[in-house]
């Protein structure tokens, strides 16, 4: 069978709600209840608050939680995986999917990283923006012209002609001018902070601090870290790339690249949103890609992988 991703998102994905479809699976539920326990509050409960979701404290967790619900659907619907990665915080997701983490001490050291963010995000305010239309070297141009002695840095590759820039409130501005006045496109992200950026730098140490309390053990499939978009299934490269990952670019342009280099030709977006599987699509224009809300819509990916398969092998593949 061709090979299968899976992609978990991060922050910016969630929305209110996005807990309940899972928590009617049996396999979903159990997950979200483990993460409940874990956290000390309730994930479901606390996911349909739309004002507990602005708080990235909360909002991390959760969507974690959830991504790994959507991936305990997966493996109770016998959906196998070949190769996973995640968007910014969805990493941690992807690392707990391998088994190169156990949950437990993955959402501590996750709930960590998010009250360490938040933290820095008020020490050091600033804000994000989706650039699309230019390439890759003209958003660091603007970058460097708009920066002016301001924190401003890519703090997403996400496709040839998108990435996202992170910084104070004030480059950003100059950078949105700059770039619409080149043709285009600036959207202001709901964001708490300047993610992925310098101004993260006060939350390098906890988490570093938090990670070095985990242990990391050769994952069942490989992984894609965000910092280098290679696979990779050594747990002292994935420690050390997670532990840098806060002030490093998320390079996903080059994880599907990646990925097509694997011959990966089924996409499975697991949890809230649609975001990763639109990269996909792009990215990957001859794979199959799902993005997947709810157990209902993983038993058609399900369904769907078993009657290709059953295809192939009557064709003597």
């Amino acid at each position: 069978m061709t090979g299968v991703a899976v992609v978990f998102p991060g922050q910016g994905s969630q929305y209110p709600g996005m807990a309940d479809a899972w928590s009617e699976h049996p396999a979903g539920n159990d997950l979200l209840k483990r993460a409940s326990v874990i956290l000390g509050w309730d994930v479901v409960e606390t996911s349909r608050d739309p004002d507990a979701l602005s708080r990235t404290d909360i909002v991390q967790p959760a969507v974690f939680a959830c991504d790994l619900a959507a991936f305990a659907v997966l493996r109770a619907e016998g959906v196998p995986c070949d190769v996973a990665a995640g968007h910014s915080l969805g990493e941690y997701a992807a690392l707990v999917a391998s088994g190169a983490v156990e949950l437990e001490p993955g959402l501590s050291a996750l709930a960590a990283r998010a009250q360490a963010m938040a933290q820095a995000s008020d020490a050091n305010p600033g804000t994000m923006t989706a650039i699309m239309g230019l390439s890759l070297d003209e958003a660091r141009e603007v970058c460097e012209v708009a920066g002016r002695g301001d924190t401003l840095a890519v703090a997403n590759e996400n496709a040839p002609k998108q990435t996202v820039l992170s910084g104070s409130l004030a480059a950003i501005t100059r950078a949105e001018e700059l770039a619409r006045s080149r043709g285009a496109k600036a959207v202001r992200l709901q964001v708490a902070g300047a993610f992925h950026s310098p101004l993260m730098a006060p939350a390098v140490q906890p988490v570093r601090e938090a990670l070095s309390r985990i242990h990391f053990a050769v994952p069942e499939f490989p992984v894609i870290p965000n910092a280098s978009g290679k696979p990779t299934t050594q747990p002292l490269v994935v420690r050390d790339l997670l532990s840098r990952h806060l002030v490093s670019a998320v390079r996903w342009d080059q994880t599907m690249r990646a990925m097509a280099d694997m011959g990966v030709g089924v996409v499975i977006e697991a949890g809230p949103g649609e975001v990763l599987g639109k990269l996909a699509r792009r990215a990957l224009p001859e794979a199959i890609v799902r993005s997947v809300g709810s157990p209902a819509q993983m038993a058609e990916v399900a369904a769907l992988l078993r009657d290709g398969g059953e295809a192939r092998r009557s064709e003597g593949a």
